[in-house]
Formats: C-alpha cells, structure tokens, sequence
C-alpha cells in the first residue's frame, strides 16, 4: 500500500511543469513560445510566470516610424486573389513597462471580418487575439538566434512564421523580434 501511495505522489509530481528558474533561458523562453500558435498567448504566458505585471496582459502600440515597405515575394507568400491586397501592422509588443516583442505582420484584410479590420486600425489589441475566432494555425518559416534584418538592437530571437486558415489559406506573414527584456529579472 505504502508503494503505490509513493508511485502515486511520484507520477503526480512527473505530470507537473517545472516552474520557471530564478534566472530565465533562451532555452526555455524559445519553449513557451513554441507551445502556442499566437505568439500574443506565449508572451502573456510567459508575463505571467516571469511577474512582469499584474495582471499579465500584452498589448501592441503600433509603430509608424522605420521601414515599412513590404517583404519581398509578400503576394505570392499570401497567395492573393483577385482583388485581394496586402496590409502591414507593425507593432511594439509589451507586457507592464516591457517590450517584448517588434513585430512586422503582413496580412490579408479581405480574409478577416470588417469588425476584425477595424479593431486593427484603432486599437492596442494584439493581431493574435483579434483574429483568434478564425483558428489559425502557425507554421514555423525560421528561428534565427539574434536579430535579423530590421530588428531592434538587443533581439535575442528573432521568428518567421505565417498564419494559416483552417481551409490553408494563409492569413498572415510575421517576423518577430524578440527582445532582451523577455529574459531579465
């Protein structure tokens, strides 16, 4: 009986994440986000375990300064109809006093709601969160450690991915660059 009451406890704990170290890892922050399809639900995650604000909320201010001509090959990537066009939201994602993230997201506004359009033009939403009734799915392009090309000085990581619509379409292209802020205490 002892035994299978140790085995029990034994097994419970194994089932159990491992709760953030004192000091945060590339390692495990690059695990978080990979976890989620929305890069916004990582980032809250992580907010969240690292303490950065109470509650641990991500919000995007949109960035109008800096380069925001369109990624090369962006039409054929997103596979554009007839009459379909490209638009660009670039955003500085924070949690409290934190940026976390610059973002460049290349979308298809006719494969999204008026509503969802509209709450990208006027509000400090996440493109996550706001499109998150349409199910996409996010499919890893590359994970290149430090900055790429147009990153911020101090990007730890740096994703391109594109959104995919349950009928596999795309719905967006992103690059992110994560900052260093993500892993101090």
């Amino acid at each position: 009986m002892a035994f299978e009451i140790v085995a029990t406890i034994a097994l419970m704990a194994s089932s159990v994440p491992a709760p953030l170290s004192a000091a945060p890892t590339l390692e495990a922050f690059e695990q978080v986000l990979s976890r989620h399809d929305s890069a916004t639900l990582a980032l809250e995650e992580w907010c969240a375990a690292r303490g950065f604000a109470q509650p641990a909320g991500v919000t995007a201010k949109q960035v109008t300064d800096g380069e925001q001509t369109p990624a090369r090959g962006i039409d054929t990537r997103l596979g554009l109809a007839k009459g379909e066009t490209v638009a660009l939201r670039n955003v500085r994602l924070s949690c409290g006093s934190r940026v976390l993230s610059v973002a460049w997201n290349w979308y298809v506004p006719e494969r999204l709601t008026p509503e969802m359009n509209e709450t990208l033009r006027s509000s400090d939403v996440p493109f996550g969160k706001v499109v998150a009734p349409l199910h996409f799915r996010r499919k890893a392009l590359a994970v290149i450690a430090g900055p790429a090309a147009n990153c911020p000085a101090g990007t730890i990581s740096t994703h391109q991915a594109m959104l995919v619509l349950p009928d596999g379409r795309p719905l967006a292209y992103l690059v992110e660059c994560y900052t260093a802020a993500n892993l101090e205490p």
